[in-house]
């Protein structure tokens, strides 16, 4: 082999080993980090929202009956 192949494949090895060791350093830096965010920072509980309620008043009984025969229609369709 001559030597210039030699100092190739040796310069190759080293490169690809340095990225190896980076990725390896850069997912031990993530994972640390990870845990001290959630360790220091947790997550807030989610507040529920409250249920609001469709007013009673001036909603059209016939408008109603409408709106539940075309969802009804709509779902038969899909199916």
């Amino acid at each position: 082999m001559s030597p210039i192949v030699a100092d190739g494949l040796g310069l190759m090895a080293f490169g690809m080993g340095t990225v190896f060791v980076f990725l390896i350093l850069l997912i031990f830096a993530t994972t640390i980090m990870s845990k001290l965010v959630v360790k220091y920072f947790p997550e807030a509980a989610p507040v529920p929202a409250k249920a609001k309620k469709a007013p009673a008043q001036g909603v059209d009984s016939q408008l109603l009956k409408v709106l539940a025969a075309a969802v009804k229609e709509h779902r038969s369709r899909q199916k």
